[in-house]
């Protein structure tokens, strides 16, 4: 495999070729490609720059002359294919992609390395290509891709460079999509790396405290900040921000002790956060919130006052201070607050509930009317059941009022319009102001520039600040004052005048802020007309409405075109509050979306502050960097944590979906689009997690709606010519309109695959283009995939791709200095003896393979099946369930019925009568009979609520989801046997009520249909699932374990035809039994089973269980589903919704499983479960000897590496001992064993020459009895063979094993570290040689078995 580049004999020999040729040109007057040429020196110094030095190299001050080089490498890049007319080869493209990358020109980049992409058919082999590709991903906010494009380059490269900025990122990425488990995971793996990375540790580990903070984990979230505190050196930022989250986290969480106490505490901790950070607004907005809550309203004032000083304004602070003014019986000052607070944040449904609540106290039930209606508008409305009731309370004691009695009343307050047009107070406006203007001029004059890893270049004084939610049990009141305390109605003579304490006068000022609402531009228009007629104050405001309208203009034709495309010239708030959450980082935080502590707006950032402290120094590296970040000061690299770290408390962060889109005229938002869940505390935002400076949201965008919609904007503004080129002619691609013409490298948006996901090894960064409406609802900025529908023909020589060859040798491409990121390829074949294999290994060393995939080199990363082609028609959506109905026990001995379960055509078979026809004795696995066995064993407890089966609700009953949640717990078998037994009695109890109740009634459908609705709609009765019961143990379980040996061999837990019988160790509930006990509503969540192992269950009764499957063709479509609701397909809990499986043509088999029946589940189908009765059930997994079988293992064991998820089953370990124990004589098993143990093998002779050569010692270790197989107790993959442990491990005989990947990153030169052998090589060897395929014919001669299972047998 070449890297991205060619030789530099090579590449000198062409720039020398083509100087000639410039210089000819030259002469006969091209003089602009002549001037192109570089030098010797220069090719050298290109040759090494690529993406894996974005953020480590110096582009200004002292590094002005890398900067320059690189200009000039991307002018004469761009010169010669024009001159070429984009027939270059692919490397050409994918080193002008890093260089565009290196200068943070990631339009230029991302079309670059699109189209490097479209013409390399093996593109996932470069690493850096793909790391490149990611970091652009992350600049859009493009997180699905990004995570894709990462995770390939860990796959590919385990031991990458940047393998650590990449596990921050993901870190991150999870942490934004409410992967919490994920985001752990990757945090912790970028903490245990020794090399350079955008955060310092203790930033990491202050994520990590985070992260357990939205967990909910308070404890833990407690322990591991006040842990952080103890950090010798400790930088202030992070000091201030750590005090800040306990303070907050004290005022807000029960669980950490009384009221008075949490309190005490949280104004502690708050006030030594000042200290550390006197200018952080947020800290000062908590401490009143903190001094509001136990009485202390001068003091919680003066600490709003102090918040809005330091900071922009908020939409929370405003309401907060409202509810103060409310509290002191001043509704005109709370009114006016009030009007701030919404006008900022037109989705804050806490501020818009207390307005309501204000003119009700008020005695003006229209007016609250209204704002109750735009508080249930709200996506962040929690309650809106209770505000729809008060609301059709108002209206109903509106309609029995008399005529005109309202009319002929004074008010006491303005009317909602009224108090909309009124000059906003002088400590909104001067600020407000102040900052959008200096962010506009700094991005008018700056357009590609950004500070260093985040980094403000404008006064901390003068930085937004997160916004920071409460959790949604707290907006119903507990620690809201807008809640807490609500006036019913206002005296008339205040006791306290707080407009003497405070100036609070309303003092019209110019409002420079970028943007008019849709209704100041119908109140602009009014006041225009009415010009000759208006009173001193209305004047004003078109006055100030007038001059807020020329500078919108005036700033429209100021910012760059590459970065902005305003479609008219008012920009909504909605919009301008997107765009500054997308520039968070690269704008020193001078932007911020105010959002509610109580109520989060629907356009929310919400604590993902958490990410934007990350991205605070992950932003903009580029700039000043060339060592490690904490080469720079610690005090500079954190100079905004503050302002980025999210507390406690978010929910939504930015949604925008159809339903959601505040403007009517916008088909598809430009900005987030991605929907996260409802989690509390979740770091649910993406403000500020675009790299660098870029206003991506007036990119144009594809509008699903519309055949003239336009593609992203990635040309290369200043060169249309080369724009052209790179995006290809209209003619190459599909279709017509400005979309389709850069389809030929820019996927499109293809309207008729909504769900499709790449597999094929062509395919790109695992799935396809998304469609418009998944695009709407999962990605952001709608930066395009790299699968373009049209990639086939790319790749079959159409257009520019067809003559590339004819002008290869022609053009110049920088070599680049050869590195890891580049897998190297060596065909060896499987039918090679040993001695050849090695032999071909020789002296590989750090160049062989690192990692030990088990897929083909010459195979790309795995990735989901495309759903198959031709769709199903509806009418095959709901297909009959295979069923065999058993009479007797030669029934279930029949080897056709083997045969019939283990086809691939069959992903479920039930199996009925089987009990009866084996005479099994059910009994012995009933509760009466486990309770008299083992009373005291263990079961684990999943609290779910009670569903109907075929759907899926959340908790409130409002909307259908695919989220699953249950929380874990653990019991005995006695106590949940209680509680079986007490819930089917409770059941009977009001079975006997229902009776009474409806015996009068005659119509039992009505009142049918009655309760299934309000079942539907909530609150959900609470029930409790026993799962994960463990039989291993043949001690305490023998009856029950030997009456299984009834079975047919085919589904016995222990066969010899079985795989999970030669993995030499026990994996519990696998090649063990496991009981499940059940009251009506438990769930098993949708999942296939480990490492796509078949599955045996078996109901014991006496009630019945529903089962819904899906073929293993469709898993891709519903990792697709899992993906676009922030869903982990292989870890979270999901029930699908069946009517988004039957709209994407996935077949559903559902039918009863009855007690005595026993269920198959195929290897890879996707089930999932719900009881219908009071059962009980068990189950283990079996592998059947057949090629299906391990193909879609080892799949899955590879698609379990690039998710970052432990594979149970260590298919390299079983692999070996099937070698050892078992005679094949299919031709395809036995192939795909064999190129696994031909790849072990090279893995560990290259290996072990590299630490031969390193120096490095390896011990003999061996290996016992039973000894289970190994795994990197950081990365969790399987460790074969050569393991590397801790020297104190050792020591202590604990054996905490490490791969050599995760070795090398906490120790480069393994110093800490031996090394353990527990194989000879020649053993190995020996076992590799042996290995041979059987013929059927002596296959038959040495069976010692009935040959009717498979063509195989144990030796």
């Amino acid at each position: 495999m070449k890297s991205c580049g060619v030789s530099l004999a090579t590449a000198a020999t062409a720039f020398g070729d083509e100087e000639k040729k410039m210089a000819a040109g030259k002469e006969s007057g091209e003089s602009k490609e002549g001037s192109c040429s570089l030098t010797a020196e220069e090719r050298e110094a290109l040759g090494g720059l690529d993406s894996r030095l974005f953020g480590f190299v110096r582009l200004h001050e002292n590094g002005a002359r890398t900067k320059t080089l690189l200009d000039k490498a991307v002018r004469c890049y761009e010169s010669l294919i024009l001159k070429a007319e984009g027939k270059v080869e692919s490397d050409f493209f994918c080193q002008l992609g890093h260089f565009n990358l290196l200068l943070e020109d990631y339009p230029k980049a991302l079309s670059a390395y699109q189209k490097y992409y479209s013409l390399q058919t093996d593109y996932w082999k470069n690493a850096a290509f793909l790391y490149g590709l990611g970091l652009v991903y992350f600049y859009y906010n493009a997180f699905h891709w990004a995570i894709k494009a990462f995770q390939e380059v860990l796959y590919v490269d385990p031991s990458f460079c940047r393998a650590k900025e990449i596990h921050l990122r993901l870190g991150l990425m999870f942490k934004v999509n409410t992967d919490y488990e994920s985001s752990l995971k990757h945090f912790q793996l970028a903490l245990i790396d020794c090399n350079p990375c955008t955060l310092s540790s203790v930033e990491i580990q202050f994520h990590i405290a985070h992260l357990y903070e939205t967990q909910r984990k308070y404890h833990s979230a407690k322990e591991a900040y006040e842990q952080l505190l103890q950090t010798e050196n400790l930088p202030a930022q992070v000091k201030a921000i750590v005090l800040q989250q306990l303070g907050w986290m004290h005022h807000n969480v029960d669980l950490l002790g009384d009221k008075a106490t949490k309190e005490s505490y949280a104004i502690q901790y708050l006030q030594k956060s000042l200290e550390a950070d006197p200018n952080s607004g947020q800290s000062w907005y908590f401490l009143g919130r903190c001094y509001s809550s136990i009485g202390k309203v001068q003091d919680a004032f003066i600490s709003y006052r102090q918040s809005i000083d330091k900071s922009e304004a908020s939409a929370d602070t405003w309401c907060s201070i409202g509810v103060l003014y409310q509290q002191q019986n001043q509704p005109m000052d709370a009114l006016q607050a009030y009007i701030c607070a919404v006008q900022l944040d037109h989705g804050h449904a806490a501020a818009w509930m207390d307005l309501g609540t204000l003119y009700e106290s008020c005695n003006q039930p229209q007016d609250a009317i209204k704002c109750y209606i735009n508080a249930t508008r709200s996506k962040s409305c929690n309650n809106t059941s209770t505000l729809a009731g008060r609301i059709k309370f108002l209206q109903a004691q509106l309609c029995n009022l008399p005529q005109g009695s309202l009319q002929n009343k004074t008010k006491l307050l303005p009317s909602i319009e009224e108090a909309w047009s009124l000059p906003i107070p002088a400590e909104l406006t001067s600020r407000q102001g102040a900052m959008n203007t200096a962010q506009q001029a700094y991005k008018g004059h700056h357009p590609n520039t950004e500070p260093v890893l985040g980094l403000s270049q404008i006064p901390l004084s003068q930085q937004s600040l997160p916004v920071h939610m409460i959790t949604s049990s707290q907006v119903d009141g507990s620690s809201s004052p807008a809640k807490k305390k609500r006036t019913s109605s206002p005296t008339k003579n205040s006791s306290e005048n707080w407009n003497r304490t405070v100036s609070h006068t309303p003092v019209p000022q110019q409002v420079h802020s970028l943007y008019l609402t849709p209704q100041k531009l119908q109140h602009l228009e009014q006041l225009r007309a009415n010009r000759d007629n208006l009173n001193a104050t209305q004047k004003l405001m078109l006055e100030q409405l007038e001059n807020q309208f020329v500078l919108i203009q005036q700033n429209t034709l100021i910012l760059p075109h590459t970065c902005t495309n305003l479609t008219n010239s008012t920009e909504e708030p909605w919009r301008k509050q997107l765009s500054d959450s997308t520039q968070g980082l690269h704008k020193g935080q001078n932007s911020h979306l105010a959002g509610s502590h109580d109520e989060q707006p629907p356009f929310h950032t919400g604590p993902a502050q958490c990410l934007q402290a990350a991205s605070t120094a992950i932003q903009k590296q580029t700039g000043h960097q060339t060592l490690p970040s904490n080469s720079v000061t610690q005090g500079a690299a954190l100079n905004h944590l503050s302002s980025h770290i999210a507390t406690s408390g978010g929910q939504q962060g930015i949604t925008f979906t159809k339903e959601s889109k505040p403007s009517g005229n916008r088909s598809l938002v430009p900005e987030t689009s991605r929907q996260f869940g409802d989690t509390p505390n979740g770091c649910a935002g993406v403000k500020g997690l675009s790299n660098h400076v870029q206003q991506l949201m007036a990119e144009p965008v594809c509008n699903p709606n519309h055949g003239d919609s336009l593609s992203p904007n990635v040309q290369i503004s200043d060169n249309p010519q080369m724009s052209a080129l790179l995006i290809g002619k209209a003619s190459d691609s599909e279709g017509t309109g400005a979309c389709d013409k850069v389809n030929n490298f820019h996927p499109s948006v293809d309207t008729k695959n909504n769900n499709s996901v790449a597999s094929s090894p062509s395919s790109v960064i695992s799935t396809a283009t998304p469609s418009p409406k998944s695009i709407e609802q999962t990605t952001t900025h709608i930066v395009p995939s790299l699968n373009s529908p049209h990639r086939s023909n790319t790749l079959n020589g159409e257009g520019l791709e067809n003559s590339q060859s004819s002008v290869k040798t022609d053009l110049p491409i920088i070599s680049q200095k050869p590195g890891p990121h580049v897998i190297p390829s060596m065909s060896v074949s499987i039918y090679s003896s040993s001695s050849e294999v090695l032999k071909a290994c020789r002296n590989l060393g750090k160049n062989g393979l690192s990692n030990s995939h088990i897929l083909l080199d010459k195979c790309p990363p795995p990735r989901p099946p495309t759903s198959p082609y031709p769709p199903l028609p509806k009418d095959k959506l709901n297909p009959p369930t295979p069923s065999i109905y058993l009479e007797n026990k030669r029934d279930a001995f029949f080897p056709p019925l083997h045969q019939f379960c283990t086809n691939p055509k069959n992903p479920v078979t039930v199996i009925r009568g089987l009990a009866g026809a084996l005479k099994l004795d059910l009994g012995l696995f009933s509760t009466k009979t486990l309770v008299e066995a083992n009373n005291e064993h263990t079961v684990e407890v999943r609290t779910q609520l009670l569903q109907p089966a075929d759907e899926n609700w959340d908790p409130t009953g409002t909307k259908k989801i695919w989220r699953c949640e249950s929380n874990r717990s653990h019991t005995t078998i006695a106590k949940y046997a209680q509680y079986q037994a007490s819930s089917f009695q409770e059941s009977l109890r009001e079975e006997n009520e229902k009776r009474m109740q409806h015996k009068d009634y005659s119509d039992t459908e009505s009142v049918s249909s009655d309760s299934s609705g309000r079942r539907r709609k909530g609150p959900f009765k609470t029930i409790k699932f026993g799962t994960n019961i463990d039989l291993s143990d043949d001690k305490k379980w023998k009856l029950q374990l030997h009456e299984l040996t009834k079975l047919p061999a085919f589904v016995r837990v222990v066969s010899a035809g079985n795989l999970l019988s030669h993995l030499g160790h026990t994996v519990l509930g696998m090649n063990t039994v496991q009981l499940y006990m059940k009251v009506p509503g438990s769930r098993t969540p949708g999942h296939q089973e480990n490492n796509n192992f078949c599955s045996v269950n078996i109901n014991i009764g006496p009630g019945d269980c529903e089962w819904f499957v899906v073929p293993e063709d469709y898993w891709g479509v519903l990792n697709d589903f899992c993906e676009k609701n922030n869903l982990n397909f292989l870890m979270s809990s999901w029930w699908p919704n069946l009517e988004d499986l039957y709209e994407a043509n996935v077949p559903v088999y559902r039918f009863i499983q009855r007690p005595g029946d026993l269920v198959w589940i195929n290897a890879g189908t996707v089930h999932w479960v719900q009881a219908v009765g009071w059962c009980n059930n068990i189950a283990w997994n079996v592998g059947p000897l057949t090629a299906c079988q391990y193909k879609l293992a080892v799949e899955r064991y590879e698609w379990n590496k690039l998710q970052s998820v432990k594979s149970v089953v260590p298919m390299v370990h079983l692999s070996w001992n099937m070698a050892r124990n078992i005679k094949v004589s299919d031709p395809k098993l036995f192939e795909m064993i064999k190129y696994c143990l031909l790849k072990i093998l090279k893995q560990c002779q290259t290996l072990r020459e590299a630490l031969i050569t390193a120096g490095k010692e390896v011990i003999w270790h061996g290996r016992t009895n039973d000894e289970p197989a190994h795994y990197c107790s950081i990365c969790e993959v399987e460790v074969f063979d050569l393991l590397f442990v801790t020297n104190e491990s050792n020591s202590q005989k604990t054996y905490i094993v490490h791969c050599q990947d995760c070795a090398r990153k906490t120790s480069g030169t393994l110093d800490n570290f031996v090394v353990l052998e527990q194989y000879k090589m020649e053993d190995l060897i020996q076992v590799y040689d042996q290995f041979t395929l059987v013929s059927e014919f002596n296959m038959l001669l040495h069976c010692h078995h009935p040959p009717d299972n498979c063509p195989m047998n144990i030796k």
